[in-house]
């Protein structure tokens, strides 16, 4: 409705004043806001990884990739499943077994707690290396250079989507 109506002396016309009521509007918007804030953090990984930062750029991704976490404890995931580094491989050949022919081979991703030491991550990537998967690359977080850039978010929040690094696995240590 637009109001109440106002009446002008004993033979006037009702006419309804124009004012726009915007109260449910704000509520619904309230509403989506809310429901928006709860489900952001649930899109997130599962597995809880403190990662390193970067300046690197994201790289385009023309399907999902395979996401594998080695966690602040070493333990290694596949997308969000804890697997044995030993069955890492074959699990790995499973999913390419199932994809369609003529596909490009799908993304690996591998990100590696902060934390953790770097042989732990190195021998997760050295092992999907040698089980014949060639695209192959480390994720980590875009460091913050400017100020219009967020915070990197406190502990217990979940992290923000990373930007995987470029990092071809026929590169050694020593030639960084």
């Amino acid at each position: 409705m637009a109001g109440p109506i106002m009446k002008r002396g004993a033979g006037a016309r009702y006419r309804p004043m124009a004012e726009i009521n915007v109260t449910p509007m704000v509520d619904v918007m309230l509403v989506l806001l809310i429901i928006f804030m709860v489900a952001a953090p649930m899109m997130t990984s599962g597995v809880p990884v403190d990662l390193p930062k970067t300046t690197a750029q994201p790289l385009n991704q023309e399907q999902e990739p395979i996401t594998i976490s080695v966690n602040p404890e070493g333990r290694i995931f596949l997308q969000e499943t804890e697997v044995q580094l030993e069955g890492l491989v074959q699990q790995l050949q499973a999913i390419a077994q199932t994809q369609q022919p003529g596909q490009p081979e799908r993304r690996i991703f591998v990100r590696g707690d902060r934390g953790i030491s770097y042989g732990r991550v190195m021998e997760v990537m050295g092992t999907i290396s040698a089980g014949g998967f060639t695209r192959v690359a480390l994720l980590a977080e875009q460091a913050s250079t400017g100020a219009a850039r967020p915070a990197a978010p406190a502990a217990g929040a979940p992290p923000r989507a990373p930007a995987p690094a470029a990092n071809p696995p026929s590169r050694g240590p020593a030639q960084r």
